[in-house]
């Protein structure tokens, strides 16, 4: 019955709360439906940190997808013994490369007084739960070796099933704790989505695709020093 409510019933649970719960946000509160920046208050440490969190973690998602949805190919990938090793020592680069960014954003939060003041309890709350994620996907890395191939028999399995609405606790079940906790936090992490600054992540600046070009006009005359319709001669 654990199993069942754990690996049937609460990714439900996330995935419905983060749909409802960031539609409500998005219309009742719409101008907090970003990251809500701190550029401007510290500039070099985020761009060390952001920089390999960014494209270290959606790496790492695509390949978790991939996986799950053409599982056929990617064990036909997998198959040749040197292209697994390939793969295990590529994911662990990228997933300690994922983690120092992390920690690095987390440490110039808590270094930096201007960032550290605008950072609510659920900021942590979330910085606290991708840093367990990625920590135990590092361990998983390192501890339960060629899980490129046996993720493929078990988590993208039940994966799938939880997509099709037929879900499938069976093949996950059986799998170390350490490996289930790390497939819980996932969805832990999709259940706190609606409630932090994750919910940029489906802001896209689509109206950029069709939004004429902006016209930038420099109204400069001679003695004038302000760059926008200054008076002439102004000092």
């Amino acid at each position: 019955m654990s199993n069942l409510m754990l690996f049937a019933v609460f990714p439900y649970v996330a995935t419905i709360l983060a749909v409802l719960v960031g539609i409500y946000r998005y219309f009742s509160d719409r101008y907090s439906y970003s990251s809500q920046s701190s550029q401007f208050l510290e500039n070099r440490v985020l761009f060390w940190g952001s920089v390999p969190w960014h494209y270290g973690i959606i790496t790492i998602l695509l390949v978790h997808i991939v996986a799950a949805i053409v599982p056929g190919a990617w064990g036909q990938l997998l198959g040749v013994p040197w292209r697994l090793a390939a793969l295990e020592v590529t994911g662990f680069a990228v997933a300690v490369f994922t983690l120092l960014g992390l920690a690095l954003l987390i440490i110039r939060r808590l270094s930096t007084s201007r960032i550290h003041a605008v950072t609510t309890g659920l900021d942590w709350v979330l910085l606290a739960a991708l840093l367990v994620q990625v920590g135990l996907g590092c361990w998983i890395a390192l501890f339960y070796r060629w899980g490129g191939a046996w993720y493929v028999q078990t988590a993208a399995p039940w994966l799938v099933s939880l997509v099709t609405l037929h879900p499938q606790v069976d093949t996950v079940t059986a799998l170390p704790g350490i490996v289930k906790l790390h497939l819980l936090g996932g969805f832990l992490i999709v259940a706190l989505f609606p409630f932090t600054r994750l919910v940029h992540l489906v802001t896209f600046p689509v109206t950029y695709l069709w939004r004429p070009h902006q016209v930038v006009v420099w109204n400069r005359r001679p003695g004038t020093t302000a760059a926008f319709g200054g008076r002439p001669g102004a000092k």
